[in-house]
């Protein structure tokens, strides 16, 4: 059975990497809002097949056509979404020759990174991947993981980020970080 190759699991800054997605319909939308909650500003969705949905969400990030070699030139990251499969795969080469990575919905084949099922909780951010395999198991785990991460962990890491400034201002050592940490942990009860 063939298996995608390994991935390297990262967690980008989108105000500081260009990233866009090109495509058609409720696919590049939904891609296109799901980056844009991600705080992913200035990001462009580029479509050949405008409607007025997409116009009235996405708004002056609208481009009226595919990318150009130009636009891909300043990118980093490129999802495509909702494109014929020829169409899809004819735009990542001409991204990834001007050194963009590409991720194209539901074709793994055709993907340099995937995208990952999260939960956000403030600055915790929980990712699940299956490598494109199955959606379906991601979106699952994500439902499963919402639940026992609640919205209070957003406040607890906000806890403890504070805590951590203060012993690393106090100098200790990461390790002493560390068994604070847990025992911050354990006394709380919020691993428990």
């Amino acid at each position: 059975m063939p298996t995608v190759p390994a991935m390297i699991p990262i967690a980008l800054d989108p105000t500081a990497v260009p990233v866009a997605v090109a495509g058609r319909g409720e696919p590049a939308l939904r891609r296109f809002r799901a980056l844009r909650g991600e705080q992913a500003r200035n990001m462009l969705l580029f479509t050949d097949l405008p409607d007025s949905r997409l116009q009235a969400v996405v708004g002056p990030s609208l481009r009226l056509r595919l990318p150009r070699q130009a636009d891909l030139a300043g990118l980093r990251l490129l999802w495509i979404a909702g494109l014929p499969d020829a169409m899809a795969a004819e735009l990542a080469t001409r991204a990834r020759s001007a050194r963009v990575l590409v991720n194209v919905e539901d074709r793994p084949p055709l993907c340099d990174f995937h995208s990952v099922a999260e939960v956000r909780r403030g600055d915790l951010l929980l990712t699940i991947s299956t490598g494109g395999a199955s959606p379906g198991l991601a979106a699952r785990i994500r439902a499963r993981l919402a639940t026992e991460f609640g919205p209070e962990w957003g406040e607890r890491l906000a806890q403890l980020r504070h805590r951590r400034a203060g012993w690393r201002r106090d100098g200790r050592r990461p390790a002493e970080i560390t068994e604070l940490t847990n025992a911050l942990l354990q006394a709380n009860g919020w691993l428990a």
